[in-house]
């Protein structure tokens, strides 16, 4: 089968080649699916640079979430059918940068009918993320605000999706005025640009002299010290990633002094250890699909010739939304 593949590692246009690659075997508790589309995340650009938490032995087929239509079962599976749409995690060593693909029953989910393939595809990690920060993690209530930084990215826009699904006041900071208008688009009820002020000064304006209730933080470095100069009284700060490049060390006598709490978001690890908090995600967000409360915002179709390119320019801050990679081949 055609795929890209990562055989030494560094930045994805330097080390991803297309090649004809085996076509992954099912075995116990997975599923084969053809490929229909592979929504691009930040861990795809951490995979290749070999700095994420998950390290796929060389050689390894990039692209942690896909839409695909099941070929075959492997035994044990349950719920699910040759002919089948779905949503989930490929295994990390054979991604979704390839006609085929294969995925634990774990990291599989049913795709909503009322999104097409590319839509469907970018559901999974960003939504779920959002929704298990700002519920679980946050315990965010109706009537609170939320600040999301990189509010036009990925997880970023699903946050801002969810947190008004939720009933909260959005924030969203950005780092362009093209990248504030999708953020708007998301449905975000203050938009904050980054390059054009001084950051701080700008939401406090906002804000005022109550702070912000939660705080969702895919960027970390000066993202989280930012957070820390606004956050209110019993606060929460949602460390989700660090695609600044630069990990937070937090001062723990600030957190003391102005009495927040700083909590930590891992969303795969509930694919292992309470996967009852991911099936319910995707029930709600099923249901909220279905209200027209939340749809991925696909801003970019990329033909998979020329997805090193576009995942180059990911890790490079210039895209916004969600880019995915069409399907390998025509009959997929």
């Amino acid at each position: 089968m055609r795929a890209w593949q990562v055989s030494t590692l560094g930045e994805p246009a330097d080390v991803m080649t297309l090649v004809e690659a085996p076509t992954p075997q099912v075995r116990p508790g997975h599923v084969l699916v053809d490929v229909l589309a592979t929504a691009l995340n930040f861990p795809d650009v951490l995979m290749a640079r070999g700095l994420y938490q998950v390290r796929p032995p060389l050689p390894f087929v990039p692209g942690i979430e896909v839409c695909g239509r099941v070929v075959e079962v492997g035994a044990g599976v349950v719920g699910c059918r040759v002919g089948d749409r779905v949503v989930g995690m490929p295994v990390p060593q054979q991604g979704g940068l390839a006609e085929q693909a294969l995925l634990p029953a774990e990291a599989l989910f049913a795709a909503p009918e009322s999104l097409d393939d590319a839509e469907a595809a970018a559901l999974t990690v960003a939504y779920q993320t959002a929704y298990v920060g700002l519920t679980r993690r946050a315990a965010l209530r109706p009537g609170e605000t939320v600040l999301v930084h990189a509010a036009a990215g990925g997880v970023g826009a699903a946050a801002v999706q969810v947190a008004k699904a939720l009933g909260a006041t959005v924030i969203g900071v950005v780092g362009s005025a093209a990248k504030a208008e999708a953020a708007v688009a998301a449905g975000a009820d203050h938009v904050v640009d980054r390059s054009r002020v001084d950051l701080v000064a700008a939401l406090k304006e906002v804000v005022g002299t109550a702070g912000v209730d939660v705080v969702f933080d895919p960027v970390g470095g000066a993202a989280y010290d930012v957070s820390t100069k606004v956050i209110a009284f019993e606060g929460r700060i949602v460390v989700v990633g660090f695609t600044s490049g630069t990990i937070p060390t937090p001062a723990l006598g600030h957190a003391l002094v102005k009495n927040y709490s700083i909590v930590g978001l891992h969303w795969g690890l509930y694919l292992q250890r309470d996967h009852a908090v991911a099936d319910d995600a995707h029930a709600v967000l099923l249901r909220w699909v279905a209200q027209g409360l939340v749809r991925p915002a696909v801003s970019e179709r990329v033909p998979f010739a020329e997805a090193a390119d576009a995942l180059a320019r990911l890790a490079a801050g210039r895209t916004t939304g969600r880019v995915v990679v069409g399907p390998a081949s025509p009959t997929s």
